[in-house]
């Protein structure tokens, strides 16, 4: 007969190499309960070398988002969620876990709380000398709330964008015949290429690191990869003259390529950037560096990285200025950039708008946003089941139907197989209810987490991304995203995180998340309509209390009770 592992043998199973870290498969429970499985695999899929751009480093996209402080946190983590209660609650401060206590079964199992400065003391200075202290650490938006499932995590978000702009400016979202200039293809903008081809669209991507290229290549989000700025840009101008969909990536520095290609005269229809410009530190790279020489120079004189790499976003921002002098439709992807180009000196940084007002925020009033749902499993015909219940669901949503019937042969998970849709107030509730029926009636062969982005229609105040330009002014307001994280709580999500600085880094935003487990239950299914009614409904709520008038009529029409909106709720 074989021994049963003690505790600490299996956490040493599941965590102890970080080059070889994976979450569970299947239907054998290591925690006590699916409530506390469920964080225990995701978290876990976090770290997955499938997922996490650096795993050792407890990296998992954005240069610096962990999903863990330390090793040895990691390691408490799973060792607290392998014996937590079902009427028990972890507290995670920044990325360690620091206390259980005695809740309900109808509370989170876990509560988690990243980089929360106070606001005189929110600056990159102040938060690197508390993480060099071993006292904090930056959870970007999905890393540190253990719900980042791979690039597709952003990919139906960027195809939703893109084919947003192509309806703003050319009349439709088919984007067949245009052409994108963009750049970074981290764990982000490696989304960029493929949604664009999805739409349609010829993509040329500027990439300064080879081995990002190369990840993209091998998971098929991008089709070709150049060295040459002649040979890139050839490539996709045959393919636009053509109306064949293709992404090609340039390995060259985008604060060298963007200007030249407007110098030049080259022309696109839509420009944007995603690298990593929120930390201009870790995850910017200036001109003349490559990777290697970038990080020597990053350690032996930051001050200096940082000097040079500001002023590379205020060429690179240039550029994009003379783009959209030249007639090209530019926006802003949401990664600071702007920002970071006018503490460098670009007095008209801002005369581009952000994605969000540009082309989002009507889904925003309607509670549409980036809900995802991950198959504990890991079985992918559990993923395909959930596709063909959603395309029965929702029959006339053209877009949600469109990325339905491509995203099966075009997206490869990454870690845990999962699924991301764009879905609003109502419908929400209605998803997470069809896959509790799934998952209770064995058609799915284990529970689902259903989880979102941070980046949501009432979960962030984000004034560089999401919450630019309020018709109230309220930008700033961050009151939105911690009601948010309150009443999720209230509701029964199964785990809760507020975060500072995702997305457009420190001092620029506060944001919370939540996922809840679909596992067949009744409970479940209690859990599951208020919570996916509470979520996307803040995002309504926020948007009629600044005075949008779509968000009203959705509150007038859904009877959504808010106290504030004459005629909402009675």
């Amino acid at each position: 007969m074989s021994r049963v592992a003690s505790a600490e043998e299996l956490v040493e199973a599941l965590c102890g190499d970080l080059g070889r870290v994976s979450a569970p498969r299947g239907t054998t429970l290591n925690a006590r309960s699916w409530q506390t499985e469920a964080p225990l695999r995701m978290l876990l899929n976090n770290l997955d070398r499938e997922v996490a751009e650096h795993p050792e480093q407890l990296v998992v996209y954005g240069g610096t988002g962990r999903a863990a402080r330390s090793h040895e946190a990691l390691k408490g983590i799973v060792r607290t969620l392998l014996r937590l209660g079902d009427d028990e609650t972890l507290l995670v401060q920044s990325g360690k876990p620091v206390g259980v206590f005695r809740t309900s079964e109808w509370s989170p199992r876990v509560l988690i709380a990243n980089a929360l400065l106070v606001p005189r003391w929110a600056s990159w200075d102040e938060f690197r000398r508390l993480e060099a202290e071993g006292l904090t650490m930056f959870g970007q938006m999905t890393a540190g709330s253990w719900i980042y499932i791979g690039t597709q995590g952003i990919l139906q978000g960027t195809y939703q964008t893109f084919a947003a702009a192509g309806e703003a400016h050319f009349g439709s979202a088919d984007l067949t015949g245009r052409t994108i200039l963009t750049a970074g293809l981290g764990g982000m903008g490696g989304a960029q290429p493929l949604a664009a081809t999805m739409a349609g669209a010829a993509i040329l991507c500027v990439e300064v690191d080879p081995s990002r290229i190369e990840r993209r290549l091998e998971t098929r989000y991008l089709d070709e990869a150049t060295e040459s700025l002649e040979d890139a840009v050839g490539r996709v101008r045959a393919a636009a003259r053509e109306g064949r969909p293709l992404s090609v990536g340039l390995l060259a520095n985008a604060a060298d390529v963007v200007p030249e290609l407007a110098r030049r005269g080259e022309a696109f229809d839509l420009v944007t950037d995603q690298t990593a410009a929120h930390d201009p530190l870790t995850g910017y790279v200036s001109q003349g560096l490559d990777v290697e020489a970038a990080a020597e120079l990053r350690a032996r004189d930051p001050e200096e990285y940082l000097r040079r790499a500001r002023a590379s976003i205020a060429v690179h921002v240039q550029g994009l200025l003379e783009h959209l002098r030249r007639g090209a439709h530019v926006f802003d992807y949401g990664n600071n950039l702007r920002g970071e180009a006018r503490e460098a000196g670009v007095e008209d940084a801002f005369a581009y708008p952000g994605f969000v007002p540009a082309y989002v925020r009507p889904l925003f009033c309607r509670g549409i946003g980036p809900f995802r749902w991950a198959a504990l499993s890991g079985e992918p015909g559990d993923i395909a089941e959930i596709d063909r219940e959603l395309a029965r669901l929702f029959p006339d949503d053209a877009l949600l139907r469109r990325w339905l019937e491509l995203a099966p042969g075009r997206v490869a998970f990454q870690g845990l197989p999962a699924r991301i849709c764009w879905l609003g107030y109502g419908d929400r509730a209605r998803a997470g209810l069809a896959v509790n029926e799934l998952v209770r009636s064995g058609r799915v062969s284990a529970p689902v987490v259903l989880g979102r982005d941070h980046l949501d229609a009432g979960s962030v105040a984000s004034p560089f991304r999401e919450t630019e330009a309020m018709r109230d002014g309220s930008d700033a307001i961050a009151d939105w995203p911690i009601l948010n994280a309150l009443v999720n709580v209230a509701a029964g999500a199964t785990w809760v995180s507020v975060h500072h600085g995702g997305g457009v880094g420190i001092g620029n935003s506060i944001h919370a998340g939540m996922v809840v487990v679909a596992d067949g239950t009744d409970a479940a299914a209690a859990k599951l309509e208020r919570v996916l009614t509470t979520d996307p409904g803040t995002g309504v709520m926020r948007h009629a209390d600044a005075g949008y008038e779509e968000a009203l009529e959705i509150a007038r029409d859904r009877g959504l009770d808010l106290p504030s909106v004459p005629g909402a709720g009675e």
